[in-house]
């Protein structure tokens, strides 16, 4: 695993493949199943990139904000709106590395594929509760153990390889979230280093904020 950033600037233009459309749908599914959606309900996508996830949550909520730290994912998803004329969703640079905070308050975070790619994962969920309002909702969905294939051999920008899905669910306990549960999300099938093709999969991992 490699200590540097990955280029997700680079890679904003031709993110959207019909593998990660099919991935965010099925997360969306999985966030849907999870946690009533209602109108009235401001949600925070964290690592959102062009928004593949937080634009499926769009229409059932008050307002989506997404944020990520790639200005070049945040241009693909602030033209996506504008071609689309939404009037609920905002798109933040937010850049934990550089000192920038989470702020505001949420009835619901999610985060899809985004956790791997952070080193210090308590932080992150303390951050989360803290902006989580009162009876507020979780949902992060990420990679099983995947012993590093998952990637390809590109390991820029990983700090975990995948998650142990009991130490996850402690890690949301000690952040003070509850009812903390986990189901199978989505899977995915990829070709990996050395040849032939691998099934992953990819979890969904939900808590809610005590009133």
């Amino acid at each position: 695993m490699k200590d540097e950033k990955r280029d997700f600037n680079k890679a904003a233009a031709s993110w959207d493949t019909p593998v990660r459309v099919k991935l965010a749908t099925d997360v969306a599914g999985a966030v849907t199943t999870s946690v009533r959606l209602a109108a009235d309900m401001d949600v925070l996508d964290f690592g959102c990139g062009t928004g593949l996830l937080m634009l499926q949550l769009q229409p059932h909520v008050r307002s989506v904000t997404g944020v990520d730290s790639s200005e070049g994912m945040l241009e693909v998803l602030r033209t996506k709106v504008a071609n689309a004329g939404l009037t609920n969703v905002r798109a933040r640079h937010v850049d934990l590395d550089k000192g920038d905070a989470l702020e505001g308050c949420y009835h619901l975070i999610t985060s899809s594929m985004t956790l791997h790619h952070i080193r210090e994962i308590q932080s992150l969920l303390n951050r989360f509760f803290s902006i989580t309002a009162p009876a507020g909702h979780i949902c992060i969905a990420d990679l099983d153990p995947d012993d590093g294939h998952f990637h390809g051999g590109d390991d820029t920008g990983v700090f975990h390889n995948g998650f142990d899905r009991a130490a996850l669910r402690r890690a949301f306990e000690e952040a003070g979230y509850v009812e903390v549960h986990d189901k199978t999300a989505a899977r995915m099938t990829k070709p990996v280093q050395g040849g032939g093709t691998r099934e992953f999969t990819i979890f969904l991992m939900t808590g809610q904020k005590p009133e």
